[in-house]
């Protein structure tokens, strides 16, 4: 894309309105394809869906960060509108993409832009193939902060309904009597993410909360195993453990003694046998067969695919990392009793020195780095984004230029795209990675390097940022697979 240049604009402001104009079209066409044809429209990774103007247009902005070059909406418009006219099955398509590459072949090597977008999708067009035979249950089992952000990822990807569905939330029984208003509450508003897209009403009768049109039942439990999920009208559902009580499998099966449950999966480092999973470096390993298994944690899924990428371009002979990261809930507001060392100290006030167990769980999930690395943690006054310090050393000499511009290309141009992120502004700070679906965000500005040694600095939302790697876990436990346009990899 750097050798296609975009004349600048003789009145910014009239080319401002007029892509404006090209942005709010883009709209309808966006929600047309993803309602009526399961269709997700993208431009360099970020959704269409649900996007507005403004969104759209810093959509497109974004790629001038990355690309160097501005993609503008008089480019991915026509190629959206030539994608509605086509019969096409469920896929996930990305607009930017198809059209940078239309127009640096030389728009498309004589083709029109309704030719170029039926070639490129040939193969869709008719298709009948569903991402999965039978809409899949979802029930999440806790209804804290993953849960709550599972819960909005969900219904933000339910669409017409037919791949995954989030019926139930299992809780145990609060104290207040307005129980189930107080937990549709703590859905709809967060200090952190900001307000829930969308409407939300209660049902007390039924004992549920409406989210998007979603009925959500909400069960008290007070054990895994003491629930008849068929009893709601649920069946074969996987249940995503968000509570962390019990991580192996001994503790995890009791979820699978329950009538209607089929799967589980762990938001958390999974203990013994269990296979910890990071989306995009070792999901690999799961099989139809696997009833149980752990997304590890959030540091995990933050450091492990920019380690496989530099293992395998550079090689790793060792390294250290160090994570500065968000206060959680398991520490103290105050000071006060703490089981942990230095956890009591109050979580606001303090920096506070603790122990990771993810550079050991890297070991898990790619096992060549086993015994390579050595972790520590620091725990910071801030409620969300943290940040992971990859101390390398590498296998070869290299410099700051050469780990950047492979970085730009992990993120942009590799099967790594989801989960790494790329930043080059010398600006951003932590609150600005609130709401990044990557696992991580490589911060070019910050790399450092000396011959075969590299420091490399990760933002990630260790909230959102996770539960997103965890959804895509999710969607392969439920056979999930949705075509993916341009075929890049």
């Amino acid at each position: 894309m750097n050798n296609r240049k975009r004349a600048r604009p003789d009145d910014y402001f009239k080319d401002w309105k007029e892509r404006e104009a090209l942005a709010e079209g883009m709209i309808p066409l966006v929600g047309q394809l993803s309602r009526e044809k399961s269709v997700k429209c993208y431009i360099y990774g970020k959704s269409l869906v649900n996007r507005s103007v403004l969104e759209i247009m810093k959509d497109h902005r974004y790629v001038r960060q990355v690309e160097a070059n501005e993609l503008s909406e008089f480019e991915t418009f026509p190629i959206l509108t030539a994608l509605t006219q086509l019969d096409l099955g469920p896929a996930h398509i990305d607009i930017g993409r198809l059209a940078v590459r239309y127009y640096d072949q030389g728009a498309g090597e004589g083709l029109s832009i309704e030719e170029y977008a039926g070639q490129e999708v040939a193969d869709l067009i008719g298709s009948k193939s569903k991402p999965v035979e039978q809409p899949q249950d979802v029930v999440l089992y806790g209804f804290g902060r993953i849960g709550r952000l599972m819960a909005r990822i969900l219904i933000d990807k339910t669409d017409g309904g037919d791949c995954l569905r989030l019926r139930a939330i299992v809780v145990r029984k609060g104290k207040a009597p307005n129980d189930l208003v107080k937990r549709a509450s703590l859905l709809r508003r967060d200090s952190v993410h900001g307000a829930f897209e969308g409407t939300i009403r209660v049902d007390e009768e039924r004992q549920s909360f409406v989210a998007n049109g979603n009925e959500v039942k909400v069960i008290y439990a007070d054990a895994p195993d003491t629930i008849d999920y068929t009893e709601y009208g649920i069946n074969n559902a996987i249940i995503i453990d968000n509570t962390g009580v019990w991580r192996d499998e001994e503790g995890l099966s009791r979820h699978l003694k329950c009538k209607g449950a089929s799967k589980v999966i762990l938001t958390a480092p999974g203990k013994g046998d269990l296979k910890n999973v990071v989306a995009g470096i070792n999901n690999d390993i799961i099989e139809p067969s696997d009833s149980i298994i752990s997304a590890a944690s959030c540091t995990t899924n933050a450091i492990a695919p920019p380690l496989k990428a530099m293992d395998d371009e550079f090689g790793i002979e060792a390294g250290h990392v160090e994570t500065v990261h968000a206060f959680t809930n398991d520490q103290n507001l105050i000071d006060n009793y703490h089981k942990a060392s230095r956890r009591g100290r109050a979580a606001p006030l303090n920096m506070v020195i603790t122990e990771t167990g993810a550079a050991k769980a890297v070991g898990k999930v790619l096992p060549q780095l086993l015994g390579k690395l050595t972790g520590n943690a620091i725990r910071v006054p801030t409620p969300n984004v943290s940040m992971a310090i990859l101390n390398l050393t590498l296998g070869r000499e290299t410099t700051r230029e050469e780990v950047n511009e492979f970085m730009r290309n992990q993120a942009l141009h590799s099967s790594l795209r989801k989960q790494i992120d790329y930043s080059a502004s010398p600006e951003v700070v932590s609150s600005d990675f609130v709401g990044s679906r990557h696992a991580c965000v490589f911060d070019a500005q910050a790399t450092v390097t000396n011959g075969k040694q590299a420091v490399l600095y990760l933002w990630y939302d260790n909230e959102f940022g996770y539960s997103c790697q965890v959804h895509r876990i999710l969607e392969q436990m439920a056979g999930i697979d949705f075509a993916v346009y341009p075929k890049e990899f």
